[in-house]
């Protein structure tokens, strides 16, 4: 089960470096759109690599904040991903496919560093 635990932390490390980078270069002017970029997105999505990067290492390292950053950065992104769905009028498609992405990265890693090894554990406590 460690295995799947490395798996995921490495997983957080690369969305959040890629987090990082690409918002960072947005929001410094070095990459423009051609469509509508909310900046506030933009820096949501930067502060969520940071938290990332942090999230990997806690992952990598077996500790406790680990799993909650995961809870906690699998809920943001689903609770932005149904605002710019549902709510926003002027979000771009790219956004919320990027936002698509990000959640679906974040349900894969709490399923390799939460679910799968909690339900490993049970079963193994029956034995």
């Amino acid at each position: 089960m460690n295995i799947l635990k490395k798996i995921a932390a490495i997983l957080a490390l690369l969305i959040g470096v890629l987090s990082l980078f690409a918002g960072s270069k947005v929001l410094f002017g070095i990459d423009s759109k051609d469509y509508n970029v909310l900046i506030w997105l933009v820096s949501y999505n930067v502060f969520f690599g940071f938290i990332s990067i942090i999230t990997a290492y806690f992952i990598w390292k077996g500790l406790t904040k680990g799993k909650n950053l995961t809870l906690f950065i699998l809920t943001m992104h689903f609770m932005v991903f149904i605002y710019l769905n549902f709510i926003s009028k002027t979000v771009a498609n790219e956004s919320i496919k990027a936002m698509i992405f990000r959640t679906g990265i974040w349900i894969i890693i709490a399923l390799l560093s939460l679910i799968i090894p909690q339900f490993y554990n049970k079963q193994q406590n029956k034995l």
